[in-house]
């Protein structure tokens, strides 16, 4: 693929489901409550791989990012400085620190509702895929945890096992995104107007406007106004209550419900 690799994770498994169809997350504030990258960002900072005020930056990115939504200059920021940072790093200390991030900083932060809907697809027999601008690497690691299908991600450039700072290809995010899709989907012979897609950002809109079933979830101001122009359905985790519910098809309804439920009953608890 050239904008990306895709990963299948091991040991996945799935009922039998109608051929062509498949799922697709977006992985930051979409999956997971913050962004991936950043926890990458910060466990490099544990490994003093770069400075205690470099890792202020990036908390104050990240703090930005869950309380605003998406900012473009942030993420390439971020993703610019990981790349430096990881000039020399052979791609099984990436892997084994994908893991770290994962145990330590993103199983908390997975949002039920959406994980409900991973699993409701999975049970489904349709294959779910995540589709994120965190390394491949790192995306692997969250798809394989979750037994979900596979992880498409952003490739960083290997030269006898060490990082070189450079990208394979582009940084999967936005229009690269909706790319990546489609060679994966004409690699796994899936028929898109049968596909899901879900997203926090409006910058995905390439990605959601090309499947049959787009879904908004935990939205920015302008992907929640542009999905109720098109009647899309919105679900909104981050308070514990259901946005909109219009168009979901009923293959995802137990499972939305069921997040939903798990969302109330912790703003309960607290």
């Amino acid at each position: 693929m050239p904008r990306s690799t895709a990963v299948r994770a091991s040991g996945t498994t799935s009922a039998a489901g109608k051929p062509g169809e498949a799922a697709f997350f977006d992985v930051d504030n979409t999956l997971m409550r913050g962004a991936s990258l950043f926890h990458v960002g910060r466990k490099l900072h544990q490994r003093k791989v770069f400075t205690l005020r470099e890792a202020a930056g990036f908390a104050g990115k990240q703090l930005r990012f869950m309380l605003q939504g998406e900012n473009l200059k942030d993420v390439h920021s971020v993703r610019d400085a990981a790349l430096a940072f990881a000039i020399g790093l052979s791609s099984e200390d990436v892997r084994t620190l994908g893991e770290e991030v994962y145990d330590e900083m993103i199983v908390s932060k997975i949002w039920p509702g959406t994980r409900a809907l991973t699993q409701q697809h999975m049970k489904s027999g349709r294959p779910v895929w995540l589709v994120t601008g965190t390394p491949v690497e790192v995306a692997s690691v969250i798809a394989s945890r979750l037994n979900l299908t596979g992880a498409l991600g952003t490739v960083s450039e290997v030269t006898d096992g060490l990082y070189t700072g450079r990208l394979v290809g582009e940084f999967l995010h936005g229009q690269a995104k909706a790319d990546g899709v489609l060679a994966l989907a004409e690699k796994e012979g899936l028929e898109l107007e049968n596909c899901w897609a879900y997203s926090d950002s409006y910058n995905d809109v390439p990605l959601l406007s090309m499947v049959g079933h787009p879904v908004a979830i935990n939205p920015d101001a302008r992907l929640r106004r542009h999905a109720r122009e098109r009647n899309w359905p919105v679900y909104d985790f981050r308070s514990g209550r259901r946005a909109a519910t219009l168009g979901l098809k009923s293959a995802t309804v137990a499972g939305a419900a069921y997040g939903l439920w798990r969302g109330f009953t912790r703003v309960r608890g607290h």
